[in-house]
C-alpha cells in the first residue's frame, strides 16, 4: 500500500478543474514577481533598519569629538547628520510605510485576487506541478507532501 503523501500532490495543490497550462503558468509568473517584490521588501526593510541604526550610532561620534576636544567638529556632525531625512521630507520608516500602502499591499492583494479567482484560492500550482514532474516517484525523499499533509 503506498502512503498519503506519496500518492501526489495534496487538494490544495492540484489544478482544478477547467484551469488551462497558459493560467496556470501565468499564476506561476504572477507569484515568482511577487516573491520578488517580498525579497525588495526585505532590502527596503534592511535599508531601514540599518539607517537608523547608523543614525544612533552618530551619538557616540558626536560623544568621542567633543571628548577629544572637537567641539565645533561634533555640532557639525549634529547639525548635518544627525536625524538628517534621507530624501526630501522622509525618514526611512515613511519610505517603508509608503512602499506598502502604495505597492507592496496593492501587489499582494492583487496577486491572491487572482489566484482566488482564477484558481479557486489554490497557490504555488505551477510549483507543485513542477515538483510532481521532477520527483522520482516511490523515493523516501521525494514524497509529493509531507507526512500526514
Amino acid at each position: 500500500m503506498t502512503s498519503p503523501h506519496a500518492a501526489g500532490p495534496g487538494p490544495r495543490h492540484r489544478r482544478p478543474e477547467g484551469v488551462g497550462d497558459v493560467t496556470v503558468e501565468a499564476l506561476g509568473a504572477l507569484s515568482k514577481a511577487l516573491e520578488t517584490t517580498e525579497r525588495a521588501r526585505g532590502a527596503l526593510y534592511t535599508f531601514h533598519q540599518l539607517t537608523g541604526t547608523a543614525d544612533l550610532q552618530l551619538d557616540d561620534a558626536v560623544r568621542l569629538l567633543r571628548e577629544a576636544g572637537h567641539g565645533e567638529e561634533a555640532d557639525r556632525v549634529e547639525r548635518e547628520i544627525l536625524g538628517r531625512n534621507v530624501i526630501p521630507g522622509h525618514w526611512t520608516f515613511q519610505i517603508v510605510e509608503a512602499y506598502d500602502r502604495t505597492y507592496y499591499r496593492p501587489f499582494a492583494a492583487t496577486e491572491r485576487q487572482l489566484t482566488d479567482d482564477l484558481a479557486d484560492g489554490r497557490p504555488h500550482l505551477f510549483e507543485a506541478e513542477l515538483k510532481e514532474s521532477r520527483r522520482t516517484h516511490g523515493h523516501p525523499d521525494h514524497t509529493a507532501r509531507p507526512e500526514g499533509g
